[in-house]
């Protein structure tokens, strides 16, 4: 007999997918071999949940908030480990990239950007697939000069790839989401910046995005950043250009070189 579950919380940006086709899709595109680790974010209902679990794979943890869902995926898959609560609060961290975790997961679009910030900065895995709002997708793996290029495009990028592999139309969820959806690939760069690069990194991207159609020299010395101008001879960095035209890894070495009285 067919499960009842109860109707989705928009307190919690449930919606449910129901397409088989694009959970295998999705599930292909983390290529899980016979015993690898997979954690999953917000598994819900179990759609994903089910074709991961015909992978077999090694450890298998679940993150999920709502108790009623949880209790359920406990009922239906009691090999998997389920951790109770917010993906937000989750040590990330405790990933050890050693152990190769592959993460998957369809986003609740209010976290997606923030969460996707959180892991690759913070969690060792081997490959991760999100599924989150087309407009989140197009800025995670935007490239410079366009709109949708910003902070969260450079932020991700200094530390991971970001493949769009394919759009989701909103009728294959339920209830039907008012926006198109996209599954992303993500692969973390061998090398990533430390701990404390990202934190300078984080703030050169909150001060250079908030006047992101600024120059560069304008912005830094609205700021009164001291030594601008030879940090962005140094970097050959033109100080007209305004922060979208700067590749990733160009801010890295931005961020890097400001004196530390700006980050204070």
């Amino acid at each position: 007999m067919e499960r009842k579950y109860a109707p989705a919380k928009r307190s919690l940006g449930q919606n449910f997918l129901v397409d088989q086709n694009i959970c295998r899709k999705i599930v292909d595109a983390l290529d899980i071999k016979p015993g690898e680790n997979v954690l999953e974010i917000g598994p819900g209902r179990g759609a994903l949940t089910r074709h991961v679990a015909e992978r077999n794979p090694g450890r298998y943890v679940v993150l999920e908030m709502d108790d009623a869902l949880a209790d359920a995926l406990q009922h239906d898959f009691p090999a998997i480990e389920i951790v109770r609560g917010d993906a937000l609060a989750y040590d990330w961290a405790s990933l050890n990239p050693a152990e190769g975790w592959k993460i998957v997961g369809n986003l609740p679009y209010n976290i997606a950007s923030p969460l996707i910030w959180d892991i690759v900065s913070r969690a060792g895995f081997a490959r991760a697939v999100f599924m989150v709002q087309l407009e989140a997708g197009q800025r995670l793996a935007a490239k410079p000069g366009g709109k949708d290029y910003g902070a969260l495009s450079v932020f991700v990028q200094n530390h991971a790839t970001a493949e769009l592999l394919f759009r989701v139309p909103p009728h294959v969820f339920r209830p039907q989401p008012k926006v198109t959806s996209a599954v992303l690939r993500f692969f973390l760069r061998p090398t990533k910046p430390t701990q404390h690069e990202a934190l300078r990194l984080s703030s050169t991207l909150r001060m250079c995005f908030q006047q992101r159609r600024k120059q560069l020299g304008t912005i830094l010395k609205s700021h009164e950043v001291s030594g601008y101008e030879e940090v962005l001879r140094a970097l050959c960095i033109d100080p007209v250009q305004r922060p979208e035209t700067l590749e990733p890894e160009r801010f890295l070495a931005l961020a890097k070189l400001l004196p530390l009285d700006f980050l204070a």
